[in-house]
């Protein structure tokens, strides 16, 4: 089984997965409203703007799961992120990231380790994993890396075409 297999739900509980976004470069992110790194949104939305076009997109996955600070329901969900920050891009529905509960999607990319050789278990809210076009997992970065750092901006612009 691939990435591209695994069985998701968007946020309006219609069903995908990330074969749906099959050629493409993805950046998810599992995102919360009530989270002090919610602000991310923004870098989120501005890597989203300025990339969609060579064949990228970001793919929100809403948790609350750390602190509960995503209690929503998937229409406050939706609103809060077009109202609050713009954003276009997609997202899935409230997913469980660890413990037992964890989506299948998670057990695959938490096996993924970090630039400092870590796997495991999600941090926090705002975990990001880099997907290549073939959907395979080729970069994990933690939370407090902003969308917009130069770690981040040089592995995405390394996937896609010139």
């Amino acid at each position: 089984m691939t990435l591209h297999d695994i069985p998701l739900r968007t946020l309006t509980g219609e069903p995908t997965s990330l074969a749906d976004y099959s050629g493409k470069v993805v950046l998810l992110v599992n995102v919360a409203s009530k989270c002090g790194l919610t602000p991310q949104y923004a870098g989120l939305v501005k890597l989203q703007n300025e990339y969609a076009d060579r064949g990228f997109t970001v793919l929100g996955v809403p948790c609350n799961q750390f602190a509960g600070q995503e209690p929503g329901s998937a229409e406050e969900i939706q609103t809060f992120c077009s109202t609050t920050y713009g954003v276009s891009f997609p997202l899935l529905e409230k997913t469980e990231v660890n413990g037992d509960g964890r989506h299948p999607l998670y057990v695959e990319l938490a096996r993924l380790a970090d630039a400092d050789g870590e796997a495991g278990d999600i941090q926090w809210n705002f975990e990001k994993f880099l997907i290549s076009p073939a959907g395979e997992p080729v970069a994990r970065l933690r939370p407090r890396v902003e969308p917009e750092s130069p770690e981040l901006v040089t592995a995405i612009e390394s996937l896609l075409p010139a």
